[in-house]
């Protein structure tokens, strides 16, 4: 890690347990925003469309997919920025923002991989064990 990625009022040392430690950092301030972007988008997003469907929701997914597609190949083949702030925007903000981008960043590696078959098992198990554990979730906090 370069002394500059550190900023100057920031004492840490540059072995591993700092560079952890910063990461760490950055990811829950990128967390933090996202999760804060999610919430005002996707109520801005009903306040314009309504409540009838999942719009909010579905908005923060598909621009959260966007940018992650964008940013990740942005981040990782084009900017030399450090990992603290690749995690900060890739793990933290995005993650945050909705987890439904790295899902299909994922999958998308898996396609561009050749790894068609394993790519839709991926959608599929997704979907399917997902919904089934939030199923699971309702009925287990109903019964307590």
């Amino acid at each position: 890690m370069h002394a500059d990625a550190i900023p100057h009022n920031l004492s840490l040392s540059t072995g591993l347990k700092g560079t952890v430690l910063l990461q760490g950092i950055a990811i829950a301030s990128g967390g933090a925003l996202g999760a804060l972007m999610r919430f005002w988008l996707s109520g801005w997003t009903y306040q314009v469309f309504g409540r009838a469907f999942p719009y909010g929701t579905l908005m923060v997914n598909v621009l959260g997919s966007l940018l992650m597609g964008f940013l990740f190949v942005w981040l990782t083949e084009r900017a030399a920025l450090p990992a603290e702030w690749r995690a900060l925007i890739l793990v933290g903000f995005l993650g945050s923002l909705t987890t439904f981008s790295t899902f299909s960043m994922e999958t998308m590696s898996l396609i561009q991989g050749g790894e068609a078959g394993k790519a839709l098992l991926n959608v599929v198990l997704s979907v399917v064990i997902c919904l089934a554990a939030t199923w699971l979730g309702i009925i287990t906090g109903r019964q307590l």
